[in-house]
């Protein structure tokens, strides 16, 4: 029966019009081989190249179909970006490179590695979405950012990217010879997300190797410069980004939130597994939406329960870094894109003695 090792060397035999082959240039995806029946997509970097590689397809299709034990061969034609603009009447000075986002990660020898010019790396994670992960992640930036310290921030939640709408960024970064990325600037935090690089209204439809990928490229290819700390907003759960990062790059620890109630800690301890399996240190448990106090009357209620969090740190022998509270000018503020921590209300108080926390304790 083939294999896919050999489907891929049958596709690297064809050699594309305009140089290299299918395979050496990262343009097969999804291809499956089940009872000598093979399928597979070639992704064009655009529109126009798609409706131009036809006869490609037809050609890879002929190339496999001739492996021992093929049966039946199906290949499909599909663009990874949107179509280039219309080119101008007045001549302008060439656009540099465009700059592919995603991808099949390349191999890394050696283990983790450090992130150029980057002394501290701190993944901010959570078992389950909802907690406010992403709102700590950019306030405590923020907070860091005001302590003196070079921050940067890197939004891998590549499935819902929220930091540039609670960061008040939307400009697209630069990308002078379509490798190297230039991150952009906010409140005083160096910041990246894949929600920059994207159509904010699209889904991203990718599997895992693309996000692997892509989480590679803001990791190696962004230009951060040098910082004493870079902020990992993860996405929920214990997925493909989280193992990507902590398995390829020298992360110095995460950060757990969670909010109080039996649920969300069902999965924060699944969290907490994981980053023990990765041997990634845990440096300490938040506790997010831990009070809600009534703006009319002063009434502190415990809409999600209270202490748990502080509760499974000290099971666990994890610091608990301290508990934030249900804020309605937290929400406004992040929907707004000027993080709380920006300011010096009671909320942003908080956030600063986290921060001084992680810095005196030498973690940021």
């Amino acid at each position: 029966m083939s294999s896919k090792e050999e489907v891929l060397k049958a596709l690297s035999s064809l050699t594309l019009p305009d140089g290299g082959d299918l395979v050496s240039r990262d343009m097969i995806c999804a291809l499956s081989v089940e009872g000598g029946i093979v399928r597979f997509v070639i992704e064009a970097p655009d529109p126009e190249a798609a409706a131009r590689m036809d006869g490609v397809r037809r050609a890879a299709e002929a190339v496999v179909g001739k492996v021992a034990g093929i049966s039946s061969v199906s290949a499909v034609l599909t663009a990874h970006g949107p179509s280039k603009p219309a080119a101008k009447p007045q001549a302008e000075p060439s656009a540099p490179p465009s700059l592919k986002i995603g991808g099949h990660p390349t191999k890394q020898e050696g283990g983790p590695k450090p992130v150029s010019g980057v002394d501290r790396i701190l993944a901010i994670g959570s078992g389950k979405g909802g907690v406010g992960k992403s709102t700590v992640s950019s306030n405590l930036a923020v907070a860091l950012a005001k302590q003196g310290r070079k921050v940067g921030l890197l939004d891998a939640d590549i499935y819902g990217p929220s930091q540039p709408r609670m960061l008040g960024v939307s400009k697209r970064p630069a990308s002078p010879d379509g490798k190297t990325i230039i991150p952009l600037q906010a409140h005083g935090v160096t910041m990246m997300s894949i929600g920059l690089m994207l159509d904010p209204d699209k889904a991203v439809v990718w599997r895992g190797p693309m996000l692997m990928g892509a989480l590679q490229q803001m990791l190696g290819q962004v230009e951060w410069g040098k910082l004493d700390v870079l902020i990992v907003d993860l996405p929920p759960g214990t997925g493909d980004v989280q193992l990507t990062l902590c398995q390829r790059a020298a992360v110095t620890g995460a950060i757990v939130v969670s909010t109080p109630q039996d649920v969300a800690l069902l999965d924060a301890r699944r969290a907490l597994d994981m980053f023990d399996n990765l041997r990634t240190p845990v440096l300490g448990l938040i506790e997010n939406m831990s009070t809600y106090i009534c703006p009319e009357c002063g009434h502190e209620a415990h809409l999600f329960g209270h202490g748990g969090v502080e509760a499974e740190a000290a099971k666990i022998g994890a610091p608990f870094l301290g508990s934030l509270p249900l804020d309605l000018d937290t929400r406004l503020a992040g929907d707004a894109g000027t993080p709380i921590a920006a300011g010096d209300s009671p909320m942003a108080q908080a956030y600063a003695q986290l921060a001084e926390r992680l810095v005196a304790g030498g973690m940021a």
